[in-house]
């Protein structure tokens, strides 16, 4: 399984962009959330399961739900 980069920008199979905040555990169960905030609009904060943040989904010429941006800096 992929590792999750905090502050990574990733890019929605539908084509939004995110940038993931941090990770957190759901009280109830344990598990690992994702929480993520939407780098359009106005800008919601948004978690999901972590199984599922990564889970392949094979859509719009993407194979992850969400893939990792190599985004580069325009002073490079």
């Amino acid at each position: 399984m992929e590792e999750i980069k905090i502050h990574g920008i990733y890019k929605h199979f539908k084509g939004d962009l995110y940038i993931v905040e941090d990770i957190a555990y759901n009280s109830e169960t344990d598990e690992k959330m994702v929480i993520y905030r939407a780098l359009y609009g106005d800008n919601k904060l948004w978690c999901r399961p972590l199984n599922m943040f990564l889970e392949e989904v094979n859509k719009n010429n993407q194979k992850y739900r969400f893939e990792l941006q190599n985004i580069k800096s325009v002073r490079e």
